[in-house]
């Protein structure tokens, strides 16, 4: 994808393990359309890979259409559906409005500053 002053814009997913269980994955780039089956790809082999709980880590993500909005709530079913969670942090600017307006953070618990999903707040 090409952006307003011809840089091309790209999205990455990576992760990390967490002390105390669970993954981190760290999103930069926009989340759309042509980027969200990377996302499910990566949230599906870690749940075929037995983790449970998914902190997403959306500090570096510069955009998110409904599609993304679809990768966050498929992820957190899949999640849930083996007994865990997904959450959210960091979103700044766009991405955080969008998930305000859409109601997601209420779904999720998302906390703009908590990077530690077993804190009170993000159960």
């Amino acid at each position: 994808m090409v952006g307003a002053r011809g840089t091309t814009l790209t999205f990455t997913v990576t992760h990390a393990e967490r002390d105390g269980g669970g993954v981190c994955l760290r999103l930069a780039g926009e989340l759309d359309l042509s980027s969200a089956g990377a996302l499910n790809t990566e949230i599906d082999r870690l749940a075929e890979g037995g983790q449970r709980h998914l902190l997403l880590d959306l500090t570096e993500l510069t955009f998110c259409d409904s599609t993304g909005i679809a990768a966050f709530v498929r992820g957190d079913n899949l999640a849930a559906a083996r007994g865990g969670w997904l959450r959210l942090y960091g979103a700044t600017g766009r991405v955080d409005r969008v998930l305000q307006i859409t109601g997601l953070a209420d779904v999720l618990r998302y906390q703009p500053d908590t990077a530690d999903p077993r804190s009170p707040s993000a159960r």
